[in-house]
């Protein structure tokens, strides 16, 4: 069963597997999906097109799928794709 804080948000359009817990505070966006079982604490942000794999956890504070800082990127369409079962702090 897919648990959703009440605080957090997350977009409509954004694919959530079975299993996928998502804390309190946390953002995900409308083209991001989410493998069973993965696990999304507090204050998270997952934007931009980003898949995250099955059995996965993000602790506090991380920001994935946003675009790089890095002065070599110009604005092109970026895509973040992470594999089952990582552990990202």
């Amino acid at each position: 069963m897919t648990s959703v804080h009440s605080t957090a948000i997350v977009d409509r359009a954004a694919e959530l597997g079975d299993g996928v817990a998502i804390g309190p505070y946390s953002v995900v966006g409308p083209d991001v999906r989410l493998g069973a079982g993965t696990r999304v604490a507090s204050h998270v942000v997952i934007e931009g097109h980003a898949e995250i794999g099955e059995r996965c956890e993000i602790h506090p504070f991380a920001n994935l799928g946003a675009p790089p800082q890095h002065a070599a990127h110009k604005g092109e369409p970026t895509r973040l794709v992470v594999g089952a079962r990582n552990i990202i702090r």
